[in-house]
């Protein structure tokens, strides 16, 4: 494609028709870290002049009034989960939870939001940092507390997998028997894990996205836990290349170089297979059945209900009805 990136065409074909829909994928910790990163450079110590929220939907609380912040000097940035929170010397925070479809956006320039695409707008001496949404679903939020105990309220309580230690981590893993990509991506478990980077976790891993956590040998327990750490570590790593010290704009989950995300139907980096995925309303998980499942085939409740027996067992039973 004439022009443009790979990273573009691969945004162009995943992601754009999920946009008008607005349900484009969640940032997760390493978006989460790098924008962190980003505003550390240009807003932390700095003074916010003043907020002008003009979307209906964005604020989401009253009390205290988000006024309080303005000529307020930014103290600390810290992310919480998914949630970015901006903490001000009077020990305010503004708490951003991008959702499905928000995205932050700096520039050095004045911005005036329209309460459609952009639904606010933050002035420092700086700059503007706005927040944007996609499609007509407002989920984004922002919510502005006082103190250290109202912010703890809004952390949903997930461990960070990067820091805890392999029985820590297996501890908070089978707490309950859910399915590893259901417990990875629960945020009142692990902190900061969504969609994306849990397929590229299991991939990593080499273990199924639908196994019980409760079912698990120690040894697959250590898979996982060394699997999160190197994942995470590698895209936060990447991300920061990327950006460098422009402020991040493709924040996405579909990117260049991942395994198994968003790559349904492409060649597996590891064996070469096709990568297979499960669908359910609007999410789907991408898995390489040779190196994840020992070759058979997943299939969601639905699917699985009407073909019943016609469901092929393996990837050799699916292209062998491919050629019939």
């Amino acid at each position: 494609m004439a022009g443009k990136s790979l990273a573009d065409s691969t945004y162009s074909r995943l992601e754009k028709p999920l946009a008008r829909r607005g349900c484009l994928p969640l940032p997760e910790l390493p978006d989460i870290v790098v924008y962190i990163e980003a505003l550390e450079r240009r807003i932390l110590g700095d003074l916010l002049e003043r907020v002008l929220v003009t979307s209906p939907y964005l604020l989401r609380t009253a009390k205290p009034p988000i006024d309080l912040t303005h000529s307020r000097t930014v103290k600390t940035i810290r992310r919480i989960g998914k949630r970015i929170a901006i903490g001000f010397d009077n020990d305010l925070w503004l708490v951003f939870h991008l959702m499905i479809a928000g995205r932050l956006h700096w520039k050095e320039s004045r911005v005036v939001p329209d309460g459609r695409r952009v639904a606010a707008a933050f002035y420092f001496r700086a700059g503007t940092l706005t927040v944007s949404e996609a499609g007509t679903k407002k989920r984004a939020s922002l919510h502005v507390v006082a103190g250290e105990a109202e912010l703890a309220q809004v952390d949903p309580g997930g461990i960070d997998a990067l820091s805890v230690d392999r029985d820590a981590f297996g501890t908070r893993l089978i707490t309950a028997n859910h399915t590893l990509k259901r417990a990875l991506t629960d945020p009142r478990l692990f902190s900061g894990i969504g969609n994306a980077y849990s397929d590229e976790i299991l991939h990593c891993a080499r273990l199924s996205p639908v196994m019980l956590t409760q079912r698990m040998k120690p040894e697959e327990i250590s898979q996982l836990h060394e699997a999160t750490k190197r994942t995470l570590r590698l895209w936060t790593e990447k991300l920061r290349g990327e950006t460098g010290s422009k402020f991040p704009e493709k924040v996405t989950a579909f990117r260049p170089g991942m395994a198994v995300h968003g790559r349904y139907g492409q060649p597996c980096p590891r064996c070469g297979a096709k990568v297979q995925r499960i669908r359910y309303a609007s999410n789907e998980t991408n898995y390489c059945a040779p190196c994840q499942t020992g070759g058979k085939l997943l299939a969601d409740r639905a699917l699985s209900r009407l073909l019943r027996e016609d469901w092929p067992r393996s990837l050799e039973e699916m292209e062998e009805r491919k050629s019939r």
